[in-house]
């Protein structure tokens, strides 16, 4: 369980702050349509050496090109045989999001696969690490979530260990505070 919940409910808003909003949201570009190449990379991060991945739950903002990437990627996933668990979708703005934060880990998937744009992941992304057990280093994101500004919304570590492939078919990766890109057939994150 994530330490803020060992002892029940932790009591203070996983919202972001109105301060951390004008500092970091402003002029957040909407997730783009995604590229093949970067859907083969997201396949790719899930298929590598690591522990064989079956099953998957998959996240996505209410836009146009979240829904279709998510679309995309669950098409993709079942017909290489994995099995996709649960599609949640959420809004950019939300009162609570503990709901979607809810469907999207009650059942424990080998990963989690996210299509989003900044603002309204970054909100759910606080409320995951709050509230629920799901861990970013089993967590894969298009190129949409690939700024520093994600890891600057969501706070400090929450976020850590999340991995994503950039439209180039390049990858990327967020360890503290930072998102580090690497180039096609370079290092993987």
């Amino acid at each position: 369980m994530n330490p803020l919940t060992e002892q029940g409910e932790d009591s203070r808003s996983p919202l972001i702050s109105p301060a951390d909003l004008a500092t970091h949201a402003g002029d957040l570009p909407l997730p783009r349509p995604h590229t093949g190449a970067e859907l083969a990379s997201l396949l790719g991060l899930l298929t590598g050496p690591k522990p064989r991945i079956e099953t998957v739950a998959i996240g996505h903002s209410r836009d146009d090109a979240s829904r279709a990437a998510a679309q995309a990627f669950a098409n993709a996933w079942t017909a290489r045989g994995g099995r996709v668990l649960t599609v949640v979708d959420w809004p950019e703005t939300a009162a609570s999001w503990l709901r979607p934060a809810r469907r999207l880990t009650a059942e424990t998937p080998d990963a989690w696969v996210i299509a989003a744009a900044v603002l309204g992941f970054a909100q759910l992304a606080r409320r995951l690490r709050q509230s629920t057990d799901m861990d970013p280093a089993r967590t894969v994101a298009f190129s949409s979530l690939n700024t520093s500004r994600l890891t600057a919304l969501a706070g400090p570590g929450t976020l850590s260990g999340l991995r994503g492939a950039s439209a180039d078919g390049g990858t990327w990766d967020a360890r503290g505070a930072w998102v580090t890109s690497y180039p096609p057939g370079g290092v993987t994150a």
